[in-house]
């Protein structure tokens, strides 16, 4: 299948009525209040990938349970990983609005359920909860602005949700910290039910209620074996080499399960009438190396960010709220960029040269990083997680930008949560994986900088806190916090040549032009028709 050609012209301007690239009878004003809600909708599920982080110890300390502390966020991402692929093609055919609806409100139960719990096991199952709602949110978000936004246009506003992802990254820690100090751990969860109440609410007075519709039948054994080959091989990456020795039986059992679901998936997919994941998407050249490149980023960038806050509570000594504001430099980078690419993507109608050179300046963020140290200044560390931010921000959201560009309209909400699935899953795999090699690391540098010195008895290294290494004597406290820095420098060199492959990658993504709708293309979006630049192949 040949890769999508442009609609007729030479991107010349659009006719009359639609010069702004949008639905006919959508003001300017009324796109930007349908973005702002869905803004606030993709904010709840990116916030609650990292404001747990900061609460962990004290939920533990409640909740008890502490062996499976991991799963409080490891549930969380695997069922935000395994339902995008189904909430994408639900949307596709009953209409996204409705399926965006569904997805806050399970969200919302899931939220409250969470800050309810009584028990490790009962967080664990709602934090899934808010998984399963998280899924619909971010794939919705993403499809509803192509529905509402001609392709050219879509720049500018994409730029805002990858924006989103910078705010998340270090507002969340900042949240979960201040909860923590100042109220309960369970407001974590509670604050999520009025900014999904309001976005609800915009949802249902502004967005259009007939957007683009086709008729799917739903490919329930596709999506089953999809998410449990998924399942299979998250669980694998998150309990080998920690919970089970990578050369155990349940780490050989889920990777032939990981393996033989993974063949049923690919034989399912092959006889569907419509299947979940269509395969024939990788035959084209924009979907499979963005997949790749999606896949890539998630992988370094969740799996490495998610260290920053415990080097600077362990190494640094400082407390959950502060970590937080430490790490505006890299929400600072990621958002000017974002925003700045979607405006000249939205004029220029180019993107390729944003992934290309964001990939490469986070794989010099990520290395800036590894030489982050007890001794290193302040200074040095906020201009190395600036360089990060700036180049994650030239390519989260524009990947989906170029996703949505090369695939038919018939198949865009499939296609887009094809893009957020992948990202999502290199996400899981890294931060399992990344978490292993810390674990394994750690054990090996404590002795080395401990110098025979034993850790007092009870204690270990899941405990450290600024407020439990203060009572530490200083020999051992020094030596702790040494092996510690150099555990998580090891997280984020490793991270590196893993980014470098993403910069080879986008090497392969082609350019195609940006169109703005013609009359005829954006009726056909509330008409729930294919366009003829959706058609084109």
């Amino acid at each position: 299948m040949a890769t999508p050609t442009p609609a007729q012209g030479s991107g010349a301007p659009a006719p009359a009525g639609t010069a702004d690239g949008v639905l006919p009878g959508l003001s300017k004003r009324r796109i930007l209040v349908i973005i702002g809600a869905l803004m606030l909708g993709m904010l709840l599920a990116a916030l609650d990938q990292t404001i747990v982080s900061t609460a962990l110890p004290t939920i533990v300390g409640d909740l008890k349970g502490g062996s499976h502390i991991a799963w409080v966020i490891t549930a969380y991402l695997l069922a935000t990983t395994v339902s995008t692929p189904l909430w994408g093609k639900l949307g596709d055919q009953y209409g996204r609005k409705v399926f965006f609806q569904a997805a806050i409100v399970i969200f919302l139960i899931g939220s409250v359920l969470s800050g309810l719990a009584n028990s490790m096991f009962m967080l664990i199952a709602f934090r899934a909860v808010q998984g399963l709602g998280s899924g619909g949110l971010m794939v919705g978000a993403q499809a509803i602005v192509a529905d509402v936004v001609s392709p050219r246009e879509r720049g500018r506003y994409q730029g805002l949700f990858g924006a989103v992802f910078g705010v998340s990254s270090v507002v969340g820690p900042l949240l979960g910290g201040v909860f923590v100090d100042n109220l309960s751990w369970r407001w974590i969860f509670y604050i999520n039910v009025p900014i999904g109440a309001l976005a609800l609410a915009v949802v249902a007075a502004q967005v259009p209620g007939h957007l683009s519709r086709v008729h799917h039948k739903i490919d329930y054994l596709g999506t089953a074996a999809l998410s449990l080959a998924a399942t299979a091989l998250i669980l694998l990456t998150s309990l080998g080499g920690t919970t089970y020795p990578w050369a155990s039986t349940p780490i050989y059992l889920l990777g032939a399960a990981g393996a033989l679901l993974i063949g049923l998936f690919v034989l399912v997919e092959r006889r569907a009438a419509e299947p979940v994941l269509p395969l024939h998407l990788f035959r084209l050249r924009v979907f499979s190396v963005t997949s790749i490149v999606g896949f890539i980023v998630g992988f370094a960038m969740f799996g490495a960010i998610t260290y920053l806050p415990a080097f600077f509570q362990v190494v640094r000594g400082i407390s959950p709220t502060v970590s937080g504001v430490y790490l505006l430099p890299l929400m600072a980078g990621l958002l000017l960029v974002s925003i700045t690419s979607g405006q000249v993507i939205a004029r220029t109608g180019k993107y390729r040269f944003f992934p290309i050179v964001g990939t490469a300046v986070m794989t010099v963020g990520l290395f800036l990083l590894s030489l982050m140290s007890p001794g290193s200044s302040t200074l040095q560390d906020s201009l190395s997680m600036l360089v990060l931010g700036l180049g994650l921000g030239g390519v989260m959201q524009v990947l989906v930008i170029i996703t949505q560009n090369g695939v038919p309209r018939t198949e865009l909400g499939v296609a887009t949560s094809g893009a957020t699935f992948f990202r999502s899953i290199g996400g899981s795999f890294g931060t399992a994986i990344f978490g292993a090699i810390f674990a394994n690391v750690l054990v090996g540098n404590l002795a080395s900088h401990l110098h025979g010195v034993r850790l007092p008895a009870g204690f270990s290294a899941a405990d450290a806190t600024p407020a439990v290494l203060s009572h530490l004597p200083a020999v051992v406290h020094q030596g702790f916090v040494a092996g510690y820095a150099q555990s998580i420098q090891t997280v984020f060199l490793v991270a590196v040549p893993i980014a470098a492959l993403a910069f080879l990658a986008t090497w392969f993504i082609p350019q195609v032009e940006l169109q703005r709708w013609t009359p005829a293309e954006a009726s056909s979006t509330t008409a729930g028709t294919a366009s003829p630049l959706s058609q084109a192949r």
